[in-house]
């Protein structure tokens, strides 16, 4: 639902605008006041699992997503809507953190643990393309109110059930580090916030510049500040894995690829082929259904091979669907040019997926799942912001005004390129003999005198 909720607006914008007279550079807003709470909030709100418990957090998280879910389908403004979806991010950061953390330490062997990963990343990495066809369903039966009143009924029942399904973390008291915070908020917040605006304003305009120049100053200052503090909202041993390094590298390539494509193919499904946005939602049914059976199968494939294998298969796999994608024209067809692209994204994308997660996490101290979970999807969002920054600006400098098929293959082809980071990113570990960690570093154990 978190993850969907980052793409189920983009088919109902037009109708949106219309109903509410947003103009065309508000109506960015309606996905950036989103998608800039979320990525920017994310190390705050794994942090926050930590140490007041996950369970606790992911209800307060939760319960701040659906109450402004509600309020966003209700919003009689454009303004309204706008704080509603940011407040939307800000409950989704809260709470997204501690289902992945909570999945890993509650499983009950390694077996558990990646077939826990695996679903997880079958869902996250599904989540877009479901939100498109959820989007284009309702917003052509009902009103795009609904892709917005869906998450209440949803929410509730999850908020319902949770309680006597998961169980509570233990909380870990300490000084909380405000300062970490305010820095690891503020840097992700400061980038993600120029990156959406670079197609718009441009690269090199001071307002990029300026907003990626505050973002690194501020992250340069959480390095420093959390070498010294005793509790630090982000652990730099973290850093120290070259398994997740690489890992973390790959998901930012390979994340921004993936999600960005999306941004075009919708362009290409309503502008070129002239669909709907309830046939155009529907059309990405068959890579979200190949995501799914994959995702079955990742963790037998990760076994035999080992993950950091598959997550060079799965990235050598996603690049060359983004190449074959390259070559729609205008005389095109969904069944003859992109049904099979599409297939074979699904089938690579749950297997880079589950990979990159699980290798991030190898490793981690239960302590510290939450810190750990939101590095990871805080990399994903920072992928995306970048991914769809880099696509969006190269389709607008090659394509031509009032057309929609000049442009692709070069938008296309720079989403290989992102994902090629991915690929020598994930060649790093096959060329470096890995070294096997265990799944949970143990905690110290002090003896009591006899």
């Amino acid at each position: 639902m978190i993850v969907l909720d980052s793409a189920v607006v983009n088919v109902a914008l037009p109708r949106i605008a219309a109903d509410l007279e947003f103009t065309p550079a508000a109506l960015t807003w309606v996905l950036n006041g989103y998608t800039l709470a979320f990525g920017g909030l994310l190390l705050l709100g794994g942090r926050l699992g930590d140490v007041f418990g996950r369970r606790r957090m992911f209800i307060i998280g939760l319960s701040v997503f659906t109450l402004f879910s509600l309020a966003g389908g209700l919003a009689p403004t454009d303004d309204l809507l706008v704080f509603a979806r940011a407040l939307q991010g800000f409950g989704a950061a809260i709470a997204a953190p501690q289902v992945l953390a909570l999945l890993t330490t509650s499983a009950k062997d390694e077996a558990g643990r990646a077939r826990a990963i695996a679903l997880f990343a079958a869902v996250s990495s599904s989540g877009a393309s479901i939100g498109l066809i959820l989007g284009g369903i309702l917003t052509d039966i009902a009103s795009w109110r609904w892709t917005l009143f869906i998450n209440v009924p949803i929410g509730l029942v999850v908020l319902a059930l949770v309680g006597r399904l998961v169980s509570e973390t233990d909380r870990r008291p300490g000084r909380f580090d405000v300062v970490g915070a305010l820095t690891a908020t503020g840097g992700a917040a400061a980038i993600v916030w120029s990156l959406i605006g670079a197609p718009e304003h441009g690269w090199a305009s001071p307002r990029t510049i300026g907003g990626i120049a505050v973002g690194l100053l501020l992250l340069v200052a959480l390095v420093l500040t959390e070498r010294r503090v005793a509790h630090p909202l982000l652990r730099l041993q973290l850093f120290t894995s070259h398994r997740r390094v690489a890992a973390l590298v790959a998901t930012l390539g390979l994340v921004g690829a993936q999600f960005s494509t999306f941004y075009l193919t919708v362009i290409y499904l309503q502008g070129v082929l002239g669909l709907g946005p309830l046939a155009s939602g529907l059309a990405f049914l068959p890579l979200s259904l190949t995501i799914f059976t994959m995702s079955r199968i990742a963790p037998r494939i990760a076994g035999r091979i080992g993950m950091h294998r598959v997550l060079v298969v799965g990235a050598v796999g996603l690049t060359a669907s983004f190449v074959w994608l390259s070559t729609l024209s205008e005389t095109s067809t969904y069944a003859g040019a992109v049904l099979a692209p599409f297939i074979l994204n699904g089938a690579f994308a749950s297997l880079v997926f589950t990979s990159t997660t699980a290798l991030a996490l190898e490793g981690v101290d239960a302590a510290h799942a939450g810190s750990a979970s939101g590095l990871v999807q805080t990399m994903q969002q920072l992928g995306g912001s970048i991914g769809l920054a880099v696509i969006a600006s190269v389709y607008v400098a090659n394509g031509t005004p009032g057309e929609v098929v000049p442009g692709l293959r070069e938008a296309f082809l720079a989403a290989a390129s992102l994902a090629a980071i991915g690929i020598i990113a994930s060649l790093t570990l096959v060329i470096r003999r890995p070294t096997r960690v265990p799944a949970y570093a143990p905690e110290p154990v002090v003896a009591a005198a006899e």
